[in-house]
């Protein structure tokens, strides 16, 4: 009897072990990649009940489900030669379990590489304003990228969001600088600019009042007017009497 049990113990091991590798339970979310001697099936199998030929048939399960990945931070030089630290968000499920299992060794590690790549690369052609103010373009771009690079490895992306800019220290500090130089260069520019249109003025009036007998001595007299109106002025003309007496004759 001893020996009876302890047969019967190895026979239910050995059917348990048989049992586990011949059939297995795929979730809703989940595909069974099967091998036959090697050779991969057409379809993914699942979800459900998948039997298996134990020693022939070997699967591998792939989830189906959107899968969020976080971007690790990745220096970036700008367009504009600004040094930043960007990190993003992408999110991408597989489409294709039998491409994602066969045309790449490991499709998550390979999917996050490409991400940090394509952020660079996509990243370094525009300047620090753009990255600043375009989020919803870069986004779209970089998606795209990823998207079409994907493809062939059975992975959709559906979502690229740019999480954090950051610029250091040092660098905000040259920027403030620099755009303080900008504003005063510009500052400059346009009181050179409004002093040669008041010379320009200037000149003007001196012209058509040099063509017109009188004018001049019109103008000062108007001038002392305004000046003898307020009794507190002590007024010093300019002129004799005799000079303001023959302007008056002219």
């Amino acid at each position: 009897m001893p020996g009876g049990f302890s047969l019967l113990g190895i026979l239910a091991l050995v059917a348990l072990f048989v049992l586990t590798n011949i059939i297995k339970i795929l979730k809703e979310y989940e595909r069974g990649v099967v091998f036959t001697l090697g050779r991969v099936g057409r379809k993914a199998a699942g979800p459900g009940l998948v039997l298996l030929i134990p020693a022939i048939q070997t699967m591998r399960k792939v989830d189906m489900r959107t899968l969020v990945h976080d971007v690790p931070p990745q220096d970036v030089i700008s367009r504009d030669n600004v040094s930043v630290k960007v990190n993003a968000v992408i999110y991408y499920r597989v489409v294709d379990a039998v491409r994602a299992v066969v045309q790449v060794e490991n499709y998550m590690a390979a999917t996050s590489q490409l991400a940090q790549t394509t952020l660079r690369s996509v990243l370094g052609k525009h300047e620090l304003d753009e990255m600043l103010q375009e989020r919803d373009k870069l986004n779209k771009d970089i998606q795209a990228i990823l998207d079409h690079q994907t493809e062939a490895w059975g992975i959709k992306v559906s979502n690229v969001e740019i999480k954090h800019v950051d610029v250091a220290p040092e660098m905000i500090r040259a920027i403030a600088k620099q755009a303080e130089a900008e504003r005063e260069r510009r500052a400059k520019i346009i009181s050179a600019e409004g002093e040669q249109q008041a010379a320009a003025k200037l000149a003007e009036a001196a012209n058509i009042l040099s063509g017109q007998t009188g004018s001049m001595e019109l103008r000062y007299l108007n001038a002392l007017q305004e000046i003898a109106s307020d009794r507190s002025n002590t007024i010093v003309f300019p002129f004799s009497l005799q000079q303001m007496a023959d302007a008056f004759r002219r």
